[in-house]
């Protein structure tokens, strides 16, 4: 599949026209602090209550994964072969970029990631 001049117009698209349809993707961008994004992950949800049947990430170590072309185009061309016909995205930092469970241990903040201990990741508050 080509490489479109604007890998991300597609995929802005469908997240601004909201979730409408099933199959449904989402997009999650994590990152060491709310201004750069240095993870990627997008699921595809087949049905209404469903689980997250197919799941990817993207990391990148320089720059903000929410302006690379590259990786947007991954993004949407991954999408686009699970046949997604909604897309769910939010265009803000949601989050540290390593995983609970994997990466440190499950209930603790992550020690890489200081600014996300004691904050609410939705509203990018401190909750301590």
């Amino acid at each position: 599949m080509p490489i479109r001049r604007e890998p991300d117009k597609w995929l802005r698209k469908k997240a601004k026209a909201g979730a409408r349809a099933y199959p449904l993707g989402t997009v999650a961008f994590y990152g060491p602090d709310d201004d750069r994004a240095s993870k990627v992950v997008a699921a595809v949800i087949e049905c209404e209550g469903g689980e997250a049947e197919v799941l990817q990430r993207w990391i990148v170590a320089d720059g903000d994964a929410r302006r690379d072309g590259t990786v947007l185009a991954e993004v949407t061309a991954f999408l686009k072969e699970h046949g997604v016909r909604s897309v769910g995205m939010i265009d803000k930092i949601i989050g540290c970029p390593h995983e609970e469970g994997k990466d440190y241990p499950e209930g603790e903040a992550c020690p890489a990631c200081s600014f996300w201990a004691g904050r609410d990741r939705w509203a990018g508050v401190s909750i301590t």
